[in-house]
């Protein structure tokens, strides 16, 4: 089974438990204005150069059968073409077994640091079947997922039920300001967290906090209200806005334009959570 794939991080500390080797799929339904990561928002191919190292000497598009001005094909000519290696393509298709084989090869170490392998992205999700092949092939290995959480029901019911373990991120609890802010509303998101508080499978809660967008007292407080009295939530993780999001997006071809001042100090409100008696941490 074919999927695509934009990078496998070994060794990663924050993804779950113990000590993980993160998958990271091709393809988000969301436009988040602070995702950091830009090249797996597309499912399609995507090239990136290193800018700030390249001559614009043009041989890369002179190449490219869209001249450079349209979607990544993946042919690859554009690779051979720059002389000074600074370009790389994201997203080329890959074998489930290639990957799986790629991280059973850590398999003992990961087991040792109680630890295991990680689907994330851009949006898992959105290759399920892709997804559900890889875990069939690294069983018993644990295995959790990072997601937004936005998918048909049927599938992330699916997904879950083969997993050990679920961050799934809650980034603004008012549909209105969810789909400015990502492009979505989130009526399948809050559905999709109800399953999950029910589902038995232990999950944890990541809030990306953006600066005059989610990091309210009021966010913090509904936010708290929904995940409250869940059985299997393991904690609620704060992770606070870094300017350094935007840096990748000039290299893959893409313009980064925050709605929000990225300048402004975020607020961390641990409260609401507290006085749930849920643990929270800041990553």
């Amino acid at each position: 089974m074919l999927g695509k794939i934009f990078d496998i991080e070994e060794f990663a500390v924050y993804d779950g438990p113990g000590i993980r080797t993160v998958i990271f799929f091709k393809g988000c339904p969301l436009r988040c204005m602070w995702c950091h990561n830009p090249e797996g928002l597309d499912f399609a191919p995507t090239r990136i150069t290193k800018v700030r190292l390249c001559a614009h000497c043009g041989a890369c598009n002179a190449v490219c059968p869209t001249g450079g001005k349209g979607k990544c094909t993946g042919c690859m000519q554009c690779l051979y073409a720059c002389r000074q290696g600074l370009i790389s393509i994201a997203g080329l298709d890959v074998r489930a077994e290639d990957v799986a084989e790629r991280v059973y090869k850590n398999a003992d170490l990961l087991k040792m640091n109680m630890g295991g392998v990680t689907f994330s992205g851009g949006e898992p999700l959105m290759q399920s079947e892709f997804l559900l092949e890889i875990r069939r092939l690294l069983r018993p290995m644990h295995a959790a997922i990072e997601t937004s959480g936005y998918a048909e029901q049927d599938v992330f019911k699916r997904v879950i039920s083969e997993l050990d373990y679920v961050i799934m991120d809650l980034k603004v609890i008012d549909p209105e300001a969810h789909l400015h802010y990502t492009g979505v509303k989130n009526d399948k998101i809050l559905k999709n967290l109800e399953i999950l508080k029910n589902s038995g499978v232990p999950f944890q809660i990541n809030i990306p906090l953006i600066p005059g967008v989610n990091d309210t007292l009021h966010n913090m407080n509904a936010t708290a209200q929904l995940i409250k009295g869940a059985k299997q939530l393991h904690r609620v993780a704060l992770l606070p806005y870094h300017k350094a999001a935007g840096a990748k997006y000039e290299s893959a071809g893409k313009k980064y334009k925050p709605s929000f001042n990225e300048n402004a100090e975020v607020n961390i409100i641990k409260a609401p959570f507290e006085r749930e008696n849920m643990e929270v941490i800041v990553l």
